[in-house]
């Protein structure tokens, strides 16, 4: 049995199966402090985040009896858009929330 010949110029190249790896997640922790609302938290969650009414108010409590509270996971360009958005608020508002990022 022969091998066909290969034509010059003709080139075979091999292909390379490329991984994706899904992106790093992050946590948007909202901090306690004695001067912003809980109201207000309630409604930078249900706003801002997207949260449920029950879901804002659980988590406000976290951030009121813990100190903290995870507003959300996500890729690191949406939230940091999401601490930017409500920094803005909270500014526009006169509260002086803090929202920070940890990696997941």
């Amino acid at each position: 049995m022969s091998r066909p010949s290969q034509s010059p110029g003709t080139v075979t190249k091999t292909r390379t199966k490329t991984k994706l790896q899904p992106p790093t997640m992050w946590k948007v922790i909202l901090h306690n402090d004695d001067y912003t609302t809980q109201d207000f938290v309630v409604w930078v969650l249900k706003e801002v985040f997207r949260k449920a009414e029950g879901e804002a108010v659980r988590i406000m409590l976290d951030v009121h009896r813990k100190g903290k509270g995870v507003a959300g996971i996500y890729p690191f360009d949406v939230a940091d858009t999401k601490i930017a958005q409500a920094k803005e608020l909270a500014e526009r508002n006169e509260f002086p929330l803090l929202c920070t990022l940890e990696p997941e």
